[in-house]
């Protein structure tokens, strides 16, 4: 199949995706079918995406940030995040094991999580405006799986497969952002019961609530906000770790609590 640019296209743009995803399948990068897809075609599609989700039957409950640490952002060769969809299907409850038959190839990665008590509509948000619409903040770990083979892609194809979103768990902790300084908030990613990375909430966009408005500012460029109950994955503080079959997941924050996720099958 050959995908050609026309409007009649994200359609079946969106469905190959979501047919990666529900076949637990890695294809190459959709770009190498549709070279021309740039980065607000790719929004479309992954919009579309989320309009077959809903009508499936899934409830969309927030957003997530990509790309949000500078190292990322120089490897993948961009200066700016992504941003992306979350819906009631990518819940992991805490303490249940990864469904491994849902994933091809999951990494873990913590994340300072926003609960939000107001809606959010840019432009012109600021960090400190963002902040103050906050109802509470969470550690969190997000689970990526991206639907390309060796998770090898541009940042068109990472937003046209809504930033490789997979399944993400929010830790039992809340408190009020106001009370923190996230941007010194910090986080130990242990695997199997050896710490692999440590990073602070400086990694995320120097300090998370730039991330959150970053979020707002997109949206609203786009005529959309963040809404109140949503809720927001600011992006990786470390860099995303493979996750083994069967290896234990754990988050360790210095405010927010320890978040585990068990080795399965």
């Amino acid at each position: 199949m050959s995908l050609e640019i026309r409007s009649g296209d994200l359609k079946r743009a969106a469905e190959v995706m979501l047919a990666a995803e529900a076949g637990v399948t890695a294809r190459g990068p959709i770009t190498e079918q549709w070279p021309d897809l740039d980065l607000d075609t790719a929004y479309a599609v992954q919009y579309e995406a989320l309009r077959q989700r809903q009508r499936r039957g899934e409830t969309l409950i927030g957003v997530k940030l990509g790309l949000t640490s500078r190292a990322k952002q120089i490897r993948m060769g961009i200066d700016s995040p992504s941003l992306a969809w979350l819906t009631d299907a990518m819940v992991l409850p805490a303490g249940e094991p990864l469904p491994r038959e849902r994933l091809i190839h999951p990494r873990a990665e913590p994340e300072i999580v926003f609960v939000m008590g107001e809606r959010l509509a840019g432009p012109g948000v600021t960090a400190s405006t963002a902040l103050k619409a906050v109802d509470r903040v969470y550690g969190g770990v997000e689970i990526i799986d991206s639907r390309f083979q060796d998770f090898k892609f541009t940042l068109a194809d990472a937003v046209a497969d809504n930033s490789s979103s997979g399944l993400f768990v929010q830790g039992p902790v809340g408190k009020s952002a106001l009370d923190l300084d996230l941007s010194h908030e910090a986080c130990l990613l242990e695997v199997d019961g050896e710490i692999v990375d440590a990073a602070t909430g400086a990694a995320v966009q120097g300090h998370p609530a730039e991330a959150l408005a970053l979020a707002a500012n997109h949206l609203g460029a786009r005529g959309l906000a963040i809404e109140a109950g949503w809720i927001v994955l600011t992006g990786g503080m470390t860099d995303a770790v493979h996750v083994r079959p069967g290896a234990r997941v754990a988050a360790h924050f210095s405010n927010l609590g320890s978040i585990t996720i068990p080795g399965g099958e």
